[in-house]
């Protein structure tokens, strides 16, 4: 008898419905085992039958010691993971008889089963469920713990079971389930700029935190340059609360890639707050960009519509800082192999810190370098220029005086309240690229984009050739400085780029002054 179960496979963040069809009947071949499992499966896969025996024997149902070929369709897309555990469980009984319902093609199936029969969580639950709405399926069953997170799609029943013996009671009709039900708009606005922390906890560093305004509101990279307990980590992870809040469709997109990756919480549905990424400086390329045997999304791609945070940025291995090049100037990385070629989105702002030297004392106020002679330009050089390139703000990081620590009546601005600054600034740069899709802030301009938009007067421009010639800036940085005072314009609404934008601008190039390093 032949059955047919539909079940799902993840490339990307994209999903594709594998139809499973068992044909059971006859003997099977001399010395070879009562299954035959084909279709390009994986040896997670092919390990699944051991399981699938012993969870529908736990659960007191029949299984059929007859020959069975299972066919994994289409045959030519290799099928990876334990979640095709409960689709072929389920074809299985469709074929021998003890799932009489004939509404299987109604509905996606997809789950990992444990040997008692209970059911464990998949990856991916959400781009597949989008995949099976697109479809026309009625409805996708799949394990409770990841209901809540296929829910958030609407026009499709969501069925999360907690083990075999429910599935097929329930395609068999003796029990009745309840679709689980969520509201997705009122999961993103009850949850959204949600954070343990604020900028009212950062005493002093007023420079500082308008550097990361500047950032923010322009979507500018920035390397925080300072000696150690000077507050890089603390500014660095506070600065998603002052990013503009995701949209719904953002908020879709970062949620995709998380679930791809197995990364939301049980019964989580929605990420509704700006993801940040810290990954160790011992982190290779492949973690940091994606790929593997089986390609999965790296951390640039984690940190899709959020942060990437590289702290200590001169301990990265220099081939892994240098695969992130093209990526940030794509906004997203191809991952290719020989049968397969994925695409991750990774539009990220990176803010890198560092300190200045190896002892970390360098142009310090108060503590001497002990770094000898020519070590401090060899310690920057580990940061190639093309990476620097990518910049656009270097900022100085000083110590916090006593004076300001021990204030008892300094009151912080909140991060609420810059955001709101914030998000005006990024009205008007909406407004300015709305006929370009793929450009939504300052730091993402073209070269002819540039010279229309950041054109400066005869001021202007005396002000920033005194200032290349004098502080014998690099010429990767005019563009950057162009784009930085666009931005501290917007912040201050103002239609064109004054002398005051000009110069602030030019104060965040640190790095490309010659002979910063000595």
């Amino acid at each position: 008898m032949l059955s047919k179960t539909n079940a799902s496979t993840v490339h990307g963040v994209e999903a594709t419905t594998i139809t499973v069809e068992v044909n059971t009947g006859g003997k099977p071949p001399e010395g070879k085992p009562y299954y035959q499992l084909v279709g390009l499966p994986d040896n997670a896969v092919r390990e699944g039958f051991s399981r699938i025996e012993s969870a529908i024997k736990n659960t007191k149902l029949d299984f059929p010691r007859i020959f069975m070929v299972v066919n994994l369709a289409p045959a030519d897309i290799r099928k990876e993971g334990s979640a095709y555990d409960l689709p072929i469980a389920v074809g299985i009984l469709a074929a021998t008889g003890t799932i009489l319902n004939a509404a299987l093609d109604k509905y996606v199936i997809m789950g990992e089963l444990s040997l008692d029969g209970k059911l464990r969580p998949i990856k991916g639950a959400l781009p597949i469920a989008i995949q099976a709405r697109k479809e026309k399926f009625k409805g996708f069953i799949l394990p409770k713990q990841n209901a809540r997170e296929a829910a958030i799609v609407n026009d499709l029943e969501v069925y999360g079971v907690t083990d075999i013996r429910q599935v097929v009671d329930f395609l068999n009709g003796t029990i009745q389930l309840r679709p689980e039900m969520h509201n997705t708009r009122d999961i993103f606005e009850e949850d959204q700029n949600r954070y343990a922390i604020d900028f009212t906890d950062v005493r002093g560093q007023e420079n500082i935190k308008r550097a990361l305004e500047i950032a923010a509101a322009g979507g500018h990279n920035v390397i925080l340059i300072g000696p150690p307990g000077a507050g890089k980590t603390m500014l660095a992870k506070r600065l998603p609360t002052i990013l503009p809040p995701l949209t719904i469709q953002e908020a879709l997109e970062t949620t995709k890639i998380h679930s791809v990756a197995g990364l939301l919480g049980p019964n989580t549905s929605l990420v509704t707050a700006r993801p940040f990424r810290s990954p160790h400086h011992t982190t290779s390329d492949v973690a940091l960009v994606g790929g593997g045997s089986n390609p999965s999304p790296g951390e640039i791609s984690l940190a899709h519509n959020g942060v990437l945070f590289l702290d200590e940025l001169p301990e990265f291995k220099r081939a892994v800082l240098e695969v992130m090049r093209q990526p940030m100037e794509a906004r997203r990385v191809t991952i290719s192999r020989a049968k397969v070629s994925v695409d991750y989105p990774a539009s990220f702002m990176l803010i890198a810190a560092m300190n200045p030297c190896p002892c970390g004392y360098y142009n310090h106020p108060e503590k001497e370098c002990v770094c000898g002679p020519g070590v401090v330009k060899k310690y920057l050089s580990r940061v190639s220029g093309p990476l620097l390139d990518r910049i656009d703000l270097h900022v100085e990081v000083t110590p916090v005086g006593y004076d300001d620590l021990s204030n008892t009546e300094y009151k912080s601005e909140s991060s609420a309240t810059i955001r709101d600054r914030i998000v005006n600034a990024r009205d008007i740069q909406a407004a300015r690229f709305k006929n370009l899709p793929e450009v939504y802030a300052n730091a993402q301009m073209s070269g002819a984009m540039l010279r229309e938009v950041c054109q400066l007067n005869q001021a202007g421009n005396l002000l920033l050739k005194t200032a290349m010639e004098k502080l014998q800036l690099s010429a990767r940085a005019y563009d950057r400085i162009l784009k930085v005072a666009r931005t501290i314009a917007d912040l201050a609404g103002s239609d064109d780029i004054k002398i005051e934008h000009l110069a602030e601008a030019i104060h965040y190039r640190n790095l490309d002054r010659e002979g910063w390093a000595g």
